[in-house]
């Protein structure tokens, strides 16, 4: 059943209401409609038959057209870029293939992994390394292993694949240790490549679902993720797309010439929190980033497979939800001040937002009355603003005068009040050292969650890409 609102909610509503119309005013000339931004254009969609880009599915990623649309309209050809939420990489590269020098910084170690190997596959391997690879993906190397590995696991990750699967990727991971370290490199990889294929999960924003096949009980109703891949086939096919992107694109007998053409790649790893006070200032030509959305989605879950071959344990599970951007409902609110003591300016930008403000105390309402589906929502939502406002101001500090920023963003709903995470973002990035330029909206809007939509009614939400630029 739907709660009615109180009286006080209500006036509450109607403040945030007017508060949204209000900021939308304020920027309606700088909103534009941009037939040219499909959902494709800026999702991991657009990515999948490209070289390179298409070996892991990054699912929150944008498409390496969208870097390049953006670059071509706003005129950014030389010098250096920076993503401050790399991800697997994707502006870097498309950046580096256009001889720009790219810095990144990433927090999840997923991340970390996609953009190192890309690096290696494009600057390290020797002919001698893609003659071995093809041998694996021919002769299924693994299945000689004399050794097994043992997979790590996490609590929220323990049953997931198929008993002779398990197998396989020890035995796997067993014959691994045989190569040399740029062939492991790559074989670990496709390996993190395949690992929601073959096992009984599918990746769906705040939590892994589970295949009713896993034994696992999860919801009222059970899931049923489709085909299941076997091991052999799903590692054989990834090996074979890598090997057929590197034939193709790189010189023989050494991919190492390639190195000469492209544009310098640098990334740090940890969190853009920590990482961003540390970098000079007036030292780049352009930002173009998107950062985690306001929505609850939690990447430590989501990608808790790969996170745990690659060794993450479970302190260190919750070290990294702690670190990211405040957009989970477990987000501790951060001690900001403590943090940074330069960021007194940007945390009164934030306390001046009225809309913001306005939001927040409806979501603190909705929590007192215990109505909300989840308390945590207005902590995360306070600590993500926050959070922004502060990377914002370091993004301006590092940018040159006359530079763009670029941010990929989703506006939310929670508790029946739409959050226009662009209007809000905007206004502060104004008051942080920023002209909003233009704020291009997809020609079709996103909707809700099922929940919302079956709670409220089914409300557009825009998603849109904000072009700041430092005056």
């Amino acid at each position: 059943m739907i709660p009615t609102l109180t009286a006080t909610e209500t006036l509450l509503l109607d403040d945030v209401l007017k508060e949204d119309r209000e900021l939308a005013q304020r920027f309606s000339t700088k909103t534009v409609l941009q037939p040219a931004l499909t959902r494709s254009l800026v999702s991991f969609q657009a990515n999948k038959k490209r070289p390179l880009y298409r070996w892991y599915k990054f699912k929150e990623a944008f498409s390496a057209g969208l870097v390049e649309f953006l670059f071509s309209k706003y005129d950014v050809k030389r010098g250096s870029i920076l993503d401050p939420f790399a991800g697997s990489g994707t502006s870097l590269f498309v950046a580096s293939e256009m001889r720009i020098r790219a810095d990144g910084i990433e927090l999840l170690p997923i991340g970390q992994q996609v953009i190192k190997t890309k690096i290696l596959a494009e600057t390290e391997l020797v002919a001698s390394d893609i003659e071995r690879i093809h041998q694996w993906a021919d002769e299924q190397l693994w299945h000689r292993a004399t050794e097994r590995v043992r997979i790590d696991e996490l609590r929220i990750t323990k049953g997931a694949y198929p008993e002779g699967t398990h197998i396989a990727i020890e035995q796997y991971l067993g014959a691994m240790q045989q190569e040399n370290e740029r062939v492991q490199t790559i074989l670990r990889f496709a390996l993190l490549c395949v690992l929601e294929q073959v096992s009984y999960t599918r990746k769906d924003g705040q939590y892994l679902r589970w295949d009713y096949r896993s034994g696992r009980k999860q919801g009222s109703k059970p899931f049923d993720k489709g085909v299941i891949l076997e091991f052999d086939q799903a590692i054989k096919e990834k090996i074979c797309e890598i090997l057929q992107d590197l034939d193709s694109n790189a010189p023989q007998p050494s991919l190492f010439a390639r190195s000469q053409s492209i544009g310098e790649i640098r990334v740090w790893n940890g969190s853009c929190l920590k990482l961003l006070p540390t970098l000079s200032a007036h030292a780049y030509d352009a930002i173009i980033t998107s950062p985690p959305y306001c929505n609850r989605y939690d990447y430590t879950r989501t990608y808790a497979l790969e996170l745990a071959l690659l060794g993450v344990d479970e302190m260190g599970l919750t070290t990294l939800r702690q670190e990211m951007l405040s957009c989970t409902v477990e987000n501790r609110g951060k001690d900001l001040r403590a943090m940074n003591s330069q960021w007194e300016h940007p945390l009164a930008v934030a306390d001046a937002q009225k809309l913001l403000q306005a939001i927040l105390n409806y979501l603190d309402a909705q929590k007192a009355r215990g109505v909300l589906n989840n308390n945590g929502i207005p902590r995360m939502v306070r600590g993500y603003f926050y959070e922004m406002a502060c990377v914002i101001f370091e993004c301006a500090r590092v940018m040159k005068k006359g530079a763009p920023l670029f941010m990929v963003n989703d506006n939310v709903r929670y508790a029946g009040a739409s959050i226009s995470v662009d209007l809000i973002l905007s206004a502060m990035a104004q008051e942080l050292g920023f002209q909003v330029e233009q704020i291009l909206v997809l020609p079709s809007d996103k909707g809700n969650s099922s929940q919302q939509m079956g709670e409220h009614g089914r409300d557009p939400l825009r998603k849109c890409v904000y072009v700041w630029r430092k005056p």
